[in-house]
């Protein structure tokens, strides 16, 4: 093929499909070259330090044997033991997993949490099991991985496709093998069992406090300003919510089916949440609708792409229109998509600083399980609140040093506490 110049919607062709172990290991590139790190340490943080496939065999209801298979991606644990996320979705994979479990290095690192980054998942559509057929793959999975899990050395949390009852199963099975209850085994469980208090709404909630921060950064006033905010799920909605009782227009939300747009503000607590009433949004409402697709370019002061990743391409990147973007998904914007915007003077808040409230409740979670000792839903909230003020303080101050993007500042601070890590600990052996 003869090479030539092209515009970003042509030679980002691949972009709009972009995996999230390409999207990460681009932004590792971008950062690592305005830091200090030892080029050693970064082409180690270019790998996984494991990623293990398994076989899963699921006896369906009607006694049929399906075989699924699951991954377990470990990206690196100088800081701590692996944290991240179990995802059951039919497009998961070893890259996948591999480019999530970088992030949550990452994202550890950043909010100065003594976690390393994993991700795992099973092929599969939850939707097609049964609550049943949902357990026993659970149990296997927990079976089948135990030898990389515990609670010093792998933690898995609710993901895409999962949840505290998933997190319940697996905590259980693994209890049942080593013959003791090990709560800490698995962060997101239902608090009747170890879990925590506000570990649910915890990624929706630091969503919301980086946006408020944000809107404060540019000078303008959270009840002056318009939010549209793609995927009402647990992340979307609790963010929502929250940004609307604190006084924000809420204009625009959206789930899988389309989305509600009313540019005088929605209730958004009456809108139902997808826990709430799966893709309800437009069955509450189904007048002033807007795709997907069109809500991303609405008229609106702040963006938050809340649902999958990879919904801010080149392809649309140049019809953003707010001012702010505030990532509640994981990898929502390419790489090519944030150069766009970047020079357009659109600023995107990282998913590693806005959705890192998960993480973070889950180490106030694990922390609980350790001492045995329950924290109320009031600490757990001002906690995480201090949590996020922290690290968003320290990004804003590489912001502001070194002219740089908020990925591109998040990216040095994780960046340099990981190098600081590794020149401390060494190389073994």
């Amino acid at each position: 093929m003869t090479q030539k110049q092209t515009s970003h919607t042509e030679s980002d062709s691949e972009s709009t499909t972009e995996s999230p172990l390409e999207t990460a290991r681009r932004q590792l590139r971008t950062a690592a070259s305005r830091t200090d790190v030892d080029d050693g340490v970064i082409e180690r943080l270019k790998h996984p330090t494991r990623v293990v496939e398994v076989s899963i065999p699921l006896e369906r209801d009607d006694g049929s044997v399906d075989v699924f298979t699951g991954y377990r991606a470990q990206h690196d644990d100088v800081r701590g033991p692996y944290k991240g996320g179990l995802r059951y979705h039919p497009e998961v994979s070893a890259d996948e997993c591999v480019g999530l479990a970088m992030w949550m290095t990452w994202k550890c690192a950043v909010m100065d949490i003594p976690f390393g980054g994993r991700k795992g998942g099973t092929v599969v559509d939850p939707k097609e099991l049964s609550d049943d057929e949902k357990e026993r793959l659970t149990r296997r999975f927990a079976e089948e991985i135990r030898d990389e899990v515990g609670p010093s050395r792998d933690i898995p949390a609710p993901d895409m496709g999962t949840d505290a009852q998933t997190m319940a199963w697996f905590m259980d099975s693994y209890s049942m093998q080593e013959g003791e209850t090990i709560p800490g085994v698995v962060t997101g469980k239902p608090p009747v069992i170890g879990g925590s208090y506000g570990r649910e709404e915890a990624p929706g909630r630091s969503v919301a406090i980086v946006a408020r921060e944000a809107i404060e950064y540019y000078d303008e006033r959270l009840d002056d300003v318009s939010i549209a905010v793609q995927g009402y799920g647990s992340v979307g909605a609790n963010a929502a919510r929250l940004l609307d009782e604190w006084g924000a227009d809420v204009v625009a939300v959206s789930d899988v089916n389309g989305g509600l747009y009313d540019p005088d503000g929605l209730d958004t607590r009456d809108v139902p949440s997808h826990k709430e009433e799966p893709e309800g949004v437009l069955r509450y409402d189904s007048s002033n609708t807007v795709s997907n697709e069109e809500l991303l370019e609405l008229d609106v002061d702040v963006l938050i792409p809340a649902a999958i990743g990879n919904v801010i391409t080149a392809d649309n990147a140049d019809r953003i229109r707010a001012d702010i973007v505030v990532e509640g998904a994981n990898g929502p914007t390419t790489s090519t998509a944030d150069t766009i915007l970047h020079e357009r003077g659109k600023h995107v808040i990282p998913d590693i600083l806005a959705n890192a409230g998960g993480v973070t409740v889950s180490y106030f979670e694990w922390l609980q399980d350790i001492n045995r000792r329950t924290w109320s839903r009031e600490r757990v909230n001002d906690e995480l609140e201090s949590a996020m003020l922290d690290a968003w303080t320290d990004v804003k101050a590489e912001v502001d040093a070194r002219d740089v993007s908020w990925r591109d500042a998040a990216y040095i601070v994780a960046l340099n506490r990981i190098g600081e890590a590794k020149e401390a600990r060494g190389l073994w052996p």
